[in-house]
């Protein structure tokens, strides 16, 4: 799979764009602040539908537009594919696949498969659960596109549960009432949202909160399964002196749960009974996915706290380099984005990294300067200047 040609219209710094690239190494050298950034985000877009650096898509539109345009020809198996996405803040995006409307833009997810390696990955590393449980979900719809669908039904559920907790929640904290009295404004506030009887409202929440639940924490269960290996040998390449790297699932049903989504989602419901009384006084879900964690070890000890910066970066190439090798081995290599990742390399791992990654049909790499590009990965080079990018080579 490589990428064959890229066209924007009003995204982020850029009126218009076009560019043509072939198989093999292409690097864009400039300046920080020109846009090289901007080049491989949008094809992160193309393939997730969302930005590795903001969480909405209001800044991927040009200053003054109202919409951007990314356009994407991929080639897999000797098929292309023209990709559009029109990006819309605050309206419903749309997208198009060889010039035909697709139903939505979500259809399109898998078409282009990527792995981008970003400095934001440190975040995977020192950063919150929220930003591990990030990486599965993402590499999980990178795998399997219906999972998309997955985790947006979860999240559906998950976020009318918490509205009714909340409504219960802000029921039961009027002052200088009586239990009672808070309980019975709770029911009454269900009953004006709509809800009917509270309790059986949750029953039904809980059932719906706990078969997506269940779909999602399977998936995730057998992903690090999968995962262990590729990541401990990936960083074992990178650091080879460091301790060895481990991946362990954390989260509300404990490690030996198994990945039968049936019992999963029975155990769900049990721990959601356990927590009622506290999510009804607190007004928030308190159990299942959305609360998990991934945690990375570097033999005994957390890499969170204990790592130092360049274990930090190894770990989290690992994670990318072992999501790279997990969806090269489910049929055809993804293509494979370094966005100023060298600059940060001591000259080891730097060398090690551009041995590992040369061989993978397409790589997209950002520099600030040509010196920061290995010389394992000569190849095209786009010069990105403020307002424009020249291919130079």
């Amino acid at each position: 799979m490589h990428v064959a040609h890229l066209s924007l219209t009003d995204f982020r710094s850029y009126e218009t764009v076009d560019l043509g690239m072939e198989p093999g190494v292409t690097a864009f050298v400039g300046p920080n602040g020109m846009g090289k950034t901007n080049l491989v985000e949008a094809l992160g877009y193309v393939a997730t539908q969302a930005s590795h650096r903001v969480a909405n898509d209001g800044p991927l539109v040009r200053q003054g537009a109202a919409r951007a345009i990314v356009r994407s020809s991929v080639v897999r198996d000797d098929r292309r594919a023209l990709i559009e996405l029109e990006i819309n803040p605050g309206r419903a995006n749309r997208a198009r696949l060889n010039r035909s409307p697709v139903s939505r833009p979500r259809d399109v997810v898998g078409l282009l498969r990527t792995v981008l390696f970003a400095p934001e990955d440190l975040a995977m590393v020192k950063g919150d659960p929220s930003e591990r449980r990030r990486f599965l979900d993402d590499l999980l719809v990178a795998r399997t596109p219906r999972f998309a669908g997955v985790r947006a039904d979860y999240d559906r559920v998950l976020k009318q549960r918490g509205a009714l907790l909340r409504t219960a929640a802000q029921a039961r904290r009027g002052s200088g009432r009586s239990r009672s009295a808070r309980r019975a404004e709770s029911d009454a506030a269900f009953a004006e949202a709509g809800a009917g009887d509270p309790l059986s409202t949750l029953e039904v929440w809980d059932a719906h909160l706990a078969t997506h639940g269940a779909e999602l924490l399977a998936a995730r269960l057998e992903l690090v399964e999968t995962l262990r290996p590729l990541v401990a040998a990936s960083y074992a390449s990178l650091a080879p002196d460091s301790a060895p790297a481990g991946l362990e699932y954390r989260g509300t049903l404990p490690p030996d749960a198994g990945t039968d989504r049936a019992e999963l989602a029975e155990r769900l419901r049990a721990c959601l009974l356990e927590v009622r009384a506290s999510e009804l006084e607190r007004g928030v879900t308190l159990v299942g996915p959305h609360r998990d964690d991934l945690f990375l070890g570097l033999g005994e000890l957390p890499a969170r706290g204990y790592a130092s910066h360049g274990e930090s970066w190894s770990f989290a190439l690992a994670l990318r380099l072992a999501a790279y090798d997990l969806l090269r081995a489910d049929g055809g290599d993804p293509v494979l984005i370094l966005d100023d990742v060298f600059a940060e390399l001591d000259n080891r791992r730097r060398r090690r990294l551009a041995e590992m990654v040369a061989p993978a049909e397409q790589v997209l790499i950002t520099a600030a300067v040509p010196d920061d590009v290995p010389g394992e990965l000569a190849g095209s080079r786009f010069d990105v200047t403020e307002g424009g990018v020249a291919r130079v080579r």
